[in-house]
């Protein structure tokens, strides 16, 4: 079983903002029953992980302007697509709208927020990596989030190739791309990259050494 150092250890939750997980504003949602039930397990594993002294770092996507996300050529193509998951993406995260507003429920006074993720990417163009490395001194990330297809799974690949330790938490990780989908990327992960682990393995993993 690995094991954890909370001082050396701090949660990256990726986009868990109403943009994803709130059906009434959400504009690339994720699928509305498994909104509450996600949100619900995160809050619960960041009350530990707070109550054990590991930090929790909030990334979220915003963008200035549509121009900002069509100069992606593939989401702009995707956004008038109706069959894509992923249609209505200029519209996603504009500064000031409802969804870049964190889930409440999910924000803590003592966390760090990140903003300015424009891509898949939680590392460019945003200062996460000086936040973990100078200001929290962490070798370690426990990645929640959505998507665990794209987003989350890219956090996985980057955090391993800057030697990061990753944990991925299961419980609090969640796709619009549906769950065979969420179930790959976390076989994914598993084979190549690091550890995902539920709430309780968490959190046994942060007990003291035998």
């Amino acid at each position: 079983m690995i094991h954890l150092d909370p001082a050396r250890t701090a949660v990256v939750a990726v986009d868990m903002h109403r943009g994803h997980l709130d059906p009434a504003v959400a504009s690339l949602p994720l699928a509305a029953e498994r909104c509450g039930p996600v949100i619900k397990r995160a809050a619960a594993l960041f009350a530990d992980l707070r109550g054990r002294g590991v930090p929790i770092v909030h990334v979220v996507t915003e963008y200035r302007d549509a121009a900002e996300i069509a100069a992606n050529p593939f989401w702009k193509a995707a956004h008038d697509d109706p069959t894509k998951a992923r249609k209505g993406i200029l519209r996603h995260n504009l500064a000031g709208s409802p969804g870049t507003e964190i889930i409440p429920e999910l924000h803590d006074e003592r966390d760090v927020v990140v903003r300015g993720k424009k891509r898949y990417s939680v590392f460019a163009p945003t200062d996460l990596e000086f936040v973990l490395r100078r200001r929290l001194g962490a070798d370690t990330v426990i990645l929640a989030g959505i998507n665990t297809t794209t987003c989350v799974l890219c956090a996985a690949f980057e955090a391993t190739n800057r030697d990061f330790r990753v944990v991925v938490a299961t419980d609090a990780v969640d796709s619009m791309d549906g769950e065979d989908m969420h179930r790959f990327a976390l076989k994914l992960i598993a084979a190549a990259l690091g550890w995902p682990l539920t709430h309780d393995e968490i959190l046994q993993a942060l007990a003291p050494a035998p």
